[in-house]
């Protein structure tokens, strides 16, 4: 009946057009869109390159900033969206390419996004010259660097881990390759992206106040502010104001809740259509804006409006004469394929570290001499990582495992952990900087903690994600055979949650990797701490645009970040798939 409805909408959108819920939501979207022309006009000022601009702490700017905040992130977002879908296809369906993209993929994640700013801003400000646009571009493309390898990665994996079942469905049906990738590859990647995509968009908050300083090399080391709520808490920081703070708190809480009512959560129900299993979930995910916007009209209308769009495209395609039809092309233009882009980003990657290591070593008072002191900083970041994520396994796995076993815990508890794991921990580092000074604790100790508070709620997050997984019959066959205690960890948990684990393990120790970078340099009005470690050194680098001895702390650190991943985690993460899959 669902199915004859389908496609006898006519009358049913007829009748259900006009009516006053269709209007409400017409209305909150052209709301919206002036709400956003009206913001983005403004990202043309112009600006002076010698000029500092001040940032005003007055609360009733605080929502223009919020606005201004959430549309870069948005912004952000899409683009981590499009590189996703791209690249990790590129890198899933070509194996030549995959040893070199994947690789590629690895020693990006593994690059702070303080690094990535000091680059590329030289390049965006040249682009745009005098208008604040390019420093729009700049602090937008950082946000982008702390979302997109993340889902690359998911999306890759998803891909490569395709159901045989849909795989042979796609071939005896003749699906097209654009078919496949929209029909097939998309859906069943479309669970494992948003809750990626949610997580990814949670962490690129961290580096907001990061984000929204831009120092301009050869322009002198005082940075550009752009207004946001993270150049507001940065400002109310420096001007010693602990109730501007509270404010930029208090704003940073309401438009993460309001983010993930409206926008993630909606996502994570509607994607429930695309799970993959035999029999139907008892716990569904449900979204009360969901729901309402299904009793309009509107998602109808654009649903048809997606496929006439897409059958214009195909004959298009087939009117230029490009007929992929076949599930893939002949052997020979795949070589070719792989060949180019293999020469395309081999010289890209062989160029760039040239160029990196020539300036090192032909820069005053850097060189590669530096690399030795750097080394020894990054093991003391290195032991920072390994206590935190020591110290983060045994508390939160058990808590997370409880949780996750649970159906009526977890659903009180998800919530709040998302919203935990997406506030920008360093909003309150300004507070514990301040406890610290009090009590006279030591910043390489305090580092630790502060690394914890932005890198440990990943751990959780998808120890629960694992254990909620855990089919149902599995544990009720423990139970009926009485198997408690540590016989039912070692038999049923651990193996249950490994994969999960794993993935945030790794991701948890990125994330304390960059949290570093704010964590060992913090500051209190007229007091700054600075801890013994790697972090503080780019930090310090990059406020005197000191950019050789930036590039020598980066890549020390992607060094130690690619090293741990390939030694360690991935083959975790390998031994998990191999004996743990369920």
């Amino acid at each position: 009946m669902s199915a004859l409805r389908s496609y006898m909408p006519g009358r049913l959108l007829l009748r259900r057009r006009f009516s006053p819920l269709d209007v409400a939501v017409l209305a909150a979207v052209l709301a919206l869109l002036y709400v956003i022309v009206r913001v983005g006009s403004s990202v043309t000022a112009h600006f002076s390159p010698q000029g500092l601009e001040r940032i005003s702490t007055d609360p009733s700017r605080l929502p223009y900033d919020a606005v201004r905040s959430l549309l870069r992130m948005f912004i952000a977002l899409f683009f981590s969206v499009a590189f996703t879908l791209a690249y990790g296809y590129a890198a899933a369906r070509s194996r030549r390419a995959e040893k070199l993209l994947v690789p590629v993929l690895d020693v990006l994640q593994s690059v702070p996004v303080l690094g990535f700013l000091t680059v590329t801003v030289t390049l965006f400000v040249g682009l745009f010259p005098g208008s604040e646009l390019g420093l729009e571009c700049a602090s937008i493309f950082a946000i982008f660097t702390a979302q997109a390898w993340n889902m690359t990665f998911s999306f890759y994996a998803s891909i490569k881990s395709l159901p045989r079942e849909l795989d042979e469905l796609s071939h005896s049906l003749r699906l097209s390759r654009w078919q496949r990738f929209w029909r097939i590859e998309v859906p069943n990647a479309a669970i494992g992206q948003v809750w990626n995509g949610m997580m990814s968009f949670g962490g690129s908050w961290f580096f907001l106040v990061a984000s929204e300083a831009i120092t301009i090399p050869g322009a002198g080391a005082a940075p550009h502010y752009l207004p946001g709520v993270g150049s507001y808490a940065g400002a109310a920081v420096r001007n010693g104001k602990l109730g501007d703070v509270g404010l930029a708190i208090l704003t940073m809480v309401v438009m993460i809740v309001g983010v993930n009512v409206l926008f993630w959560r909606p996502l994570v129900a509607w994607c429930e259509r695309y799970r993959f299993e035999t029999t139907e979930s008892a716990d569904v995910q449900r979204s009360w804006f969901l729901s309402l916007l299904l009793r309009s009209s509107w998602p109808h209308e654009l649903g048809r409006l997606r496929t006439r769009l897409a059958e214009c495209l195909g004959r298009f395609m087939r009117f230029l004469g490009y007929d992929d039809t076949a599930p893939a092309g002949s052997q020979a233009r795949r070589r070719a394929g792989d060949i180019v882009l293999a020469t395309i980003v081999g010289a890209a990657v062989i160029y760039g570290a040239y160029a990196g290591l020539q300036y090192v070593a032909t820069a005053h008072d850097a060189g590669l001499r530096q690399i030795p002191k750097c080394a020894l900083l990054g093991l003391a970041t290195f032991a920072r990582v390994i206590v935190l994520l020591l110290v983060a396994t045994i508390v939160w796995v058990p808590i997370g495992v409880w949780v996750g076993m649970n159906p009526r815990i977890s659903r009180i508890a998800q919530p709040l952990v998302q919203i935990l794991a997406s506030f920008p921990a360093n909003f309150v580092f300004p507070l514990a900087t301040y406890v610290f000074l009090k009590i006279g604790l030591s910043i390489n100790i305090g580092g630790t903690l502060l690394m914890a508070l932005g890198a440990q709620w990943y751990i959780l997050f998808n120890v629960i994600a694992g254990a909620s997984a855990i089919p149902s019959d599995l544990r009720e066959a423990m139970a009926i055979l009485g198997v408690r205690g540590w016989q039912r960890w070692k038999r049923l948990i651990i193996p249950g949650i490994l994969t999960s684990y794993v993935t945030g393990g790794i991701t948890a120790a990125g994330g304390a990797w960059n949290a570093s970078i704010v964590a060992e340099y913090v500051y209190w009005h007229h007091t700054t701490l600075i801890a013994y470690g790697l972090g503080s050194y780019i930090v310090q680098a990059s406020s005197a645009g000191n950019t050789a001895r930036l590039i020598c702390g980066i890549a020390v650190m992607a060094v130690y970040v690619v090293g741990a991943n390939r030694l360690v985690w991935r083959r975790l993460y390998r031994l998990a798939e191999s004996r743990y899959s369920l």
